[in-house]
Parts: structure tokens; C-alpha cells; sequence
């Protein structure tokens, strides 16, 4: 009989997975129709690209603000609730979009994204809640795949419609997320299948508070753990080289590479996310987890931040399509292995109690990444500092192989 329960309760969590997995996919899917859309769209409004950048850290800086909140509520009320409001407030923000006449309007619509952008964050929480330490790298490429799957599909399907204007991308964006909000309310539990209780575990751990932006003591006492605070570190390295990548791709393109006599624009720049998407389904649909098993979490940390950085050096020097090609399949690779594999060892290095607390932290230092690095790779674009752009995301890596010696 107990061995009945134990394989009905991994049954359980299992399936819990799957509507995590299809609501993140197709979220993930809708900001990837706007990914490569929203530079040249805010362009046509006016923008420079120092302010493109600019609304690129606004979205993120809402998200900052919001994000924390979010979770301690959902923390109290459940994570389903929560990812409704969030997905709610996605669908209004793409809807302005669509409708935006000036630019203004644009940032009015990124700034109600983002201040209930709590999508990612409540999503992991999920998981963390529903796995075990030792699956969580594993679980944590759930999202690895949705990305990937979204990165395929959602560029691609912004090059096709952006030729016919730029509103239907907006549109297909928009009603994506409205299948999200559906899947949310119909498909997953009111409340998710917490980790079996053994006796060496224990009870199963509360998801944990998160922090408030300005709670710097909280946030303070998890740098003061060396072990803790060398990852939280290496994390801030992926995410921030990981944002300068996203942010300034589609305006550097823009200015250095040409298709068919012509410099890159939305189809185009939305076919490379889309191959870099492709490379990511191969990577987190199986692989990751032999890769961990294989080399362990810790050697392919450094091997994902040694991938990175030649991979960001290669495409400041890149000229042409060729190049760009083999150049972002290193990137992809790095920061496709760092994400699960950091964030893994991160909740493995904190208390079950804190685990809600260490996931809202790893979402804030994204945020604050967010924040910090779309400014400036608008700087640097505008200021046609342009293989100075991609080599500032290659120190960044270089340094997260180098802050292992900080332990």
C-alpha cells in the first residue's frame, strides 16, 4: 500500500507538470512574437535606440517592483490565482500595444506587462513545490523546453506576419495569451501536489516569502553565505549577458548585417531567435539532463559560461550571416546549460524553508538585469559602439567562470 501512495503521489506531481509546461510554452510564445517586433515598432514611432533600451528597462523595472509582491501573495492565496492576474494583465498590456498610436502609448502598455510579469517566477515556484533537490534541475528545463519551443515558433511567426504589418503580430500575441489564461483556469490544480513527507525530509517546505525591493537587509544575509552568494553572483553574470543579448540584438543586427541587399529587420532577426529556438529544444528536451548527470551542476556551470563568453566575443566580430550562425550556437549553448543548472544549485544551497525566498531573489537579480543592461546596450548602439555591445556581454560570462575562485 505504501508503495502504491509513493507511486500515485509521482504520478501526481508528474501530471502537474504538463499544465506548467503548456501554459509557460504558450506565454513564452506570446512575448516571443514581440521580441523581435518591438525595437523596429517602437523605431517607426521614433524611438532611438538609447530609448528602445529605455523601454526595455521600464517593463523590467515594473516587473521588480511587482514581482516580489506577487509572489508573497501567491505564497498566502496559491500560485493558480496569482498566474491568472499575471496572465490578465499580459493580455491587456498586448492589446494597447496593438492599438498604440504614439510613444507613449507603447510604454504605457509595457508598463502594465510588467507590473503583473510574475509568469516566470511563480512558475518555478510551482516546480520547486511539486519536486524533489535532486530533480529540480531536470524539472527546472520544463521551462528550458517551453522557451525553446516559444524561441521557434514565436519569432517565426512575427517575420511571416510582419510583412503583412505590424499589428498582427501584436494580435496573434494577444490572443496566445488569452489561451493562456484559459489553460491556467481549466488545466492546472487549484493547489499543487507537494513532495512526498519521508522521515529524513520531513514535513514538505512552505513555498517561502519572497523579498521587497527595498528589504536590502533580506536581501543582504543570502550574499553573506559564500557558497549561496557565489551563485546568486554567477546568476546575476548569465542573466545580465543574457539581457544585453536580448535587448540589443535586433538593433545591432539592424546595422551590421544585410539579407538579400537589404539590413536586417523584423523577419530577419526574428528567423535567427528562431534558430537559436530550435537550438534550445535540442539542448532542454533531453539533453540537459544527461549533461548534468554526465559532468554535474557545478562543471557545467563553468562550461556554460565558457561557451557564452566566445560565443558573445564571436558575434562582435562577426560580419556576416555565416559567422553569426556558428557564433550563436556557442552562446545559445552557454546560457541554454547556465539558467536550470544555476538555478538548481541555488535552491539546493538554501533551507526548504527558504526556497520561495531564494527563487523570488534569483527573479529579482533577472529584473534588476533587465533593468540595467537594455540601457546599456541602447547607449552603445546609438552610440555605434556596436562590437563593444556583444563583447561587454562576453567580460560578463568571463567573469562568472572567475567568481568560482570566490569560494
Amino acid at each position: 500500500m505504501a508503495l502504491a501512495n509513493i507511486l500515485d503521489a509521482e504520478s501526481r506531481r508528474r501530471s502537474a507538470l504538463l499544465p506548467i509546461f503548456l501554459i509557460v510554452m504558450v506565454d513564452v510564445l506570446g512575448l516571443t512574437i514581440i521580441l523581435p517586433l518591438l525595437p523596429f515598432y517602437a523605431e517607426r514611432m521614433g524611438a532611438s535606440p538609447m530609448v528602445v533600451g529605455l523601454l526595455v528597462s521600464t517593463y523590467a523595472a515594473c516587473q521588480l517592483v511587482a514581482g516580489p509582491l506577487l509572489g508573497q501573495i501567491s505564497d498566502r492565496m496559491g500560485r493558480r490565482p496569482l498566474l491568472l492576474v499575471s496572465q490578465v494583465g499580459t493580455f491587456a498590456g498586448f492589446l494597447i500595444l496593438a492599438y498604440a498610436q504614439s510613444l507613449w502609448i507603447v510604454f504605457l502598455a509595457r508598463i502594465i506587462d510588467g507590473l503583473t510579469a510574475g509568469n516566470l517566477s511563480l512558475a518555478q515556484a510551482y516546480i520547486s513545490d511539486v519536486t524533489r533537490p535532486e530533480d529540480r534541475a531536470k524539472s527546472f528545463g520544463v521551462i528550458g523546453v517551453a522557451f525553446g519551443i516559444g524561441f521557434l515558433i514565436g519569432p517565426a511567426m512575427s517575420a511571416f506576419l510582419s510583412q503583412y504589418g505590424y499589428r498582427y503580430p501584436i494580435f496573434t500575441a494577444a490572443g496566445l495569451s488569452a489561451t493562456s489564461i484559459l489553460s491556467t483556469y481549466f488545466l492546472l490544480p487549484a493547489a499543487p501536489v507537494a513532495p512526498k513527507e519521508t522521515e529524513a525530509e520531513g514535513p514538505p517546505p512552505p513555498a517561502g516569502r519572497r523579498l521587497r525591493v527595498l528589504d536590502w537587509g533580506n536581501y543582504s544575509t543570502y550574499f553573506k553565505r559564500p557558497a549561496l552568494a557565489v551563485l546568486l553572483w554567477q546568476f546575476f553574470a548569465f542573466a545580465f549577458a543574457f539581457a544585453i543579448f536580448m535587448s540589443g540584438f535586433a538593433l545591432f543586427a539592424e546595422r551590421r548585417y544585410t539579407w538579400n541587399g537589404h539590413p536586417f529587420g523584423v523577419k530577419e532577426v526574428g528567423y535567427v531567435y528562431a534558430y537559436v529556438g530550435f537550438l534550445g529544444i535540442i539542448l532542454q528536451g533531453g539533453l540537459i539532463g544527461r549533461l548534468v548527470k554526465w559532468l554535474g551542476e557545478l562543471r557545467l556551470v563553468r562550461i556554460g559560461f565558457l561557451g557564452a563568453t566566445v560565443g558573445f566575443a564571436m558575434i562582435g566580430f562577426s560580419y556576416n550571416v555565416p559567422e553569426l550562425v556558428v557564433a550563436a550556437a556557442l552562446s545559445s549553448f552557454g546560457t541554454g546549460v547556465l539558467r536550470p543548472a544555476l538555478t538548481s544549485l541555488i535552491t539546493q544551497r538554501a533551507s526548504r524553508e527558504e526556497q520561495g525566498v531564494v527563487l523570488g531573489l534569483t527573479q529579482s537579480l533577472m529584473s534588476v538585469a533587465q533593468i540595467v543592461a537594455p540601457a546599456i546596450a541602447g547607449f552603445l548602439i546609438d552610440h555605434s559602439l556596436l562590437t563593444t555591445w556583444a563583447l561587454v556581454g562576453a567580460s560578463v560570462c568571463g567573469l562568472g567562470v572567475l567568481m568560482e575562485r570566490w569560494q
